[in-house]
């Protein structure tokens, strides 16, 4: 089987698993590109991307270009000559420049089932969306935004309590074992490209702050697939008496509905009820600003809500 030199590109924790299994297939990583270390916490102190201290634990070279554009980074990579790159939420942009040159392509690790959720967040927003099966997907990248022809996909089915942050971990597993998978038949000359249906496409845009704001307007269904696509980060939010509160886990309770939405009912043992345009959506799990996320029972044992009291 031919050892296909690799040039790793990645920065975020979803990027470790597919990093790991590299390092530890019979392909040699070259280098890893990541982003620059950034301040971080209240003492602004620069930290380290996860993929950076992984590879400096596996003393792997790494480079941290401000830009991939950069004229002294492209002569680096020109210079090292990669067989095949590899993309894992790298964070930016590639040029044509990078995209064209290794002779085997450059991969893209995608978690969403394309032509579906091209884009910034397609964890998120395939929870946010009511969607019951999600997937991976590995493509080669061309110029356009998540558009290259697939080399492979795997699907597998978006529980109906899943969080964001449970279908991340789960998802940088599968996709680095479909990752390897498809760089075998990349190496042996037996992978397949398939075009994307461009009828099917859908986007999962960058999140903002105000896409995690809950409309208590808005449907029991739709307001838990909110809060479960944005848990445990950024979370969705609303504001109890001018304070923002996160929430970080919810049930839906369908009912004929009285109250003015976002009122508060009276807890119980599964939750505090918010009334919605359909029923009750139970809060589960929160945290008010400037304080520690808790457990509605115990936030409610420090926090006295007022009678009447209406989130948002």
């Amino acid at each position: 089987m031919t050892k296909l030199r690799i040039l790793f590109m990645g920065t975020p924790a979803f990027a470790l698993p597919a990093l790991e299994m590299l390092h530890n297939s019979h392909y040699p990583i070259i280098a890893v590109v990541t982003k620059p270390d950034r301040p971080a916490g209240r003492g602004q102190k620069e930290v380290a991307p996860p993929v950076k201290i992984l590879a400096q634990e596996f003393g792997l070279p790494v480079l941290q270009p401000l830009k991939v554009n950069d004229p002294a980074f492209l002569e680096t990579l020109y210079s090292i000559s990669p067989d095949m790159i590899v993309v894992a939420a790298f964070g930016q942009i590639l040029p044509q420049a990078i995209i064209n040159f290794p002779k085997r392509g450059c991969l893209n690790i995608h978690p969403s089932l394309l032509p579906k959720y091209r884009g910034a967040a397609p964890l998120n927003w395939s929870i946010i969306r009511g969607e019951m099966k999600t997937g991976m997907t590995i493509m080669l990248m061309d110029e356009g935004m998540d558009s290259g022809d697939i080399l492979a996909q795997e699907e597998t089915p978006l529980a109906i309590d899943e969080t964001f942050g449970q279908l991340h971990d789960r998802l940088a597993k599968l996709g680095a074992e479909l990752l390897l998978q498809t760089i075998d038949q990349v190496a042996n000359g037996i992978a397949c490209r398939q075009p994307q249906d461009t009828n099917q496409v859908t986007f999962a845009p960058r999140l903002t702050k105000e896409t995690g704001r809950i409309n208590w307007h808005d449907s029991v269904t739709n307001i838990v697939n909110l809060i479960r696509g944005l848990s445990p980060t950024p979370a969705a939010y609303s504001s109890l008496e001018g304070q923002a509160l996160k929430i970080f886990s919810a049930d839906a309770l369908p009912a004929e509905i009285i109250q003015h939405p976002g009122a508060i009912g009276a807890p119980s043992a599964s939750g505090l009820p918010v009334a919605a345009s359909d029923g009750f959506v139970i809060l589960k799990d929160v945290q008010l600003a400037g304080k520690k996320r808790m457990l509605i029972g115990d936030f409610l044992r420090g926090y006295r809500i007022k009678e009447g009291s209406v989130l948002g």
